[in-house]
Order: C-alpha cells, then structure tokens, then sequence
C-alpha cells in the first residue's frame, strides 16, 4: 500500500514537470516573469502605460496617432525619435532610462503586481535631472535658482503649465538637445529641486538664465537681468 502511494506521488511530480516545462516551451510563461517585464515596451505592446507613452510623446510633439495603448508602427518611430532627441540609445524600446526621460517612474512590483505613479516623485526626478544637466559644478543657490526658473515659467501664460512641458518645449533647454539631462544624477540635484518645488527662488522669479560665456543667442543678451550667481546671468 505504501509502496502505491511512493508511485503516486512520483507520477504526480512527472507530470507537474512536464506541465511547466510544456509552457516554458510554448511561451506561456507564469505570471510573475510578466511583472519583472512590466518596465519594457516595444513594438506589439499594449495598455494603459503604453498610452501614458503616447500621450507624453503627443503632447511634445513627437507623435500624432491615436492614443490608443497599441504599441504600433507609428509609436515606434516617435519614441525612436524622441530618444534621438535626448540622447538616448535609439532602440525603440522604452525600458527604464526612456520612461524617465520620459517622465514615467515605475514602482517596483508588488505582491498584486500592481503599477504606481506618483506625480510629485516624477516632478522632483524631473526637475533634478534638469538642474544636474544645466547647473552642475554650479553653487547650490544658482542649482536652485535653475529649478526656479523652470517653475517660474509653468506659471507664466508664455510656456506649458507643467514642469515636463516646460523641460521638453523644443529648444528650451541646451541639456536636452546635448544629452546632459541624462547625465548621472547627483544628490545635490535633487536637494535643488525639492528646495525649489518647496518656494525657494533665489532668481528673483527669473523666466530666463544664461553663461555669457557660452551663449551665442543675441535675443537672450537683450533681456533684463535680475540677479547673477555663480556662471549665469537670470533675466525677465
């Protein structure tokens, strides 16, 4: 009788091998290897980040298909384009640098392997990352002062209401267009932007800052200056 249910038991555990191994074949793959994927999108994609994706690169101008959380041929080529644009590897997979250049930050998994943004973590990466591409090596006050500006201008009617509009308006910022934003990141950066998300100013509500030394747009030269730290002038 023991000797049946050794048999069993063996029998039992040959066929849950097979059973799992039949789906690792087939490319039915558990539930859980979805969740250590859930930060990679490409091409065949769907849901709802997808459309996060679509609408972030609609918005600045670098897609104009639906926003319908399928990942096709046109959505392909925005993201290729936008990671042109930010120096980022042109791929056309948004993994986790294309989601934060992007402005999309993913909480690990949990146990309901559910995805979480939180708006306020976005604008501080944001906003730091910006400062860490414009004002590194600069002192503290100026890194501030940079964060400033960018806030300064979502409150102006002149720019875009948010702080990823004011980031990625085309041209807007040289640390976009050489790459610097993706720099890495350094905790003085993000003590910045919190500083400057929590009221402080220290341009004086500048909407613009410069370096005379490497700035070559006469318009900017023309406008009233506010306030001088470190290598940058801030003007109205």
């Amino acid at each position: 009788m023991i000797g049946n249910k050794n048999r069993i038991m063996k029998l039992i555990a040959i066929v849950c091998v097979v059973y799992i191994t039949s789906f690792m074949i087939s490319g039915y793959l558990p539930s859980f290897t979805k969740i250590v994927n859930a930060e990679v999108y490409k091409y065949g994609s769907k849901g709802e980040t997808v459309k996060l994706i679509q609408t972030k690169l609609k918005r600045w101008g670098y897609y104009y298909g639906s926003v319908d959380g399928i990942y096709g041929s046109k959505t392909l080529s925005a993201v290729k384009y936008f990671q042109r644009k930010n120096g980022l590897v042109v791929d056309g997979i948004v993994g986790k640098k294309t989601l934060e250049a992007l402005g999309i930050y993913i909480k690990a998994p949990t146990t309901t392997s559910s995805r979480q943004y939180s708006s306020n973590s976005q604008d501080v990466m944001l906003l730091a990352r910006l400062i860490n591409g414009e004002a590194r090596g600069e002192p503290y006050e100026g890194q501030v002062a940079v964060g400033a500006v960018v806030l300064n201008r979502t409150r102006s009617p002149k720019f875009p209401s948010t702080i990823a509009g004011v980031i990625y308006q085309p041209g807007a910022f040289t640390a976009i267009v050489d790459g610097q934003f993706n720099a890495k990141i350094r905790d003085t950066s993000i003590k910045a932007a919190r500083d400057a998300l929590n009221g402080w100013d220290p341009s004086g509500g500048a909407l613009f800052y410069y370096n005379p030394a490497k700035t070559t747009n006469k318009w900017i030269w023309s406008r009233p200056v506010i306030k001088v730290i470190g290598s940058h002038r801030f003007c109205k």
